[in-house]
């Protein structure tokens, strides 16, 4: 693969996270909460968990 063809694949493939990323609902809205709540509890990440307890629970 020449330097090209890296840089090419680096920029497509920063530009595909950061659109994924901006598509993810935000944290503590009513979709972020129900998405979570559909979510296995043992795939949660601990801020996850802060975060749904303070934003969904606690309102």
């Amino acid at each position: 693969m020449n330097i090209l063809n890296k840089l090419l694949f680096s920029v497509f493939a920063s530009t595909l996270l950061l659109s994924l990323a901006a598509c993810a609902p935000e944290v503590g809205s009513e979709k972020w909460c129900a998405n979570m709540k559909a979510k296995p509890k043992g795939d949660w990440t601990a801020n996850e968990t802060v975060d749904y307890a303070k934003h969904c629970i606690l309102k």
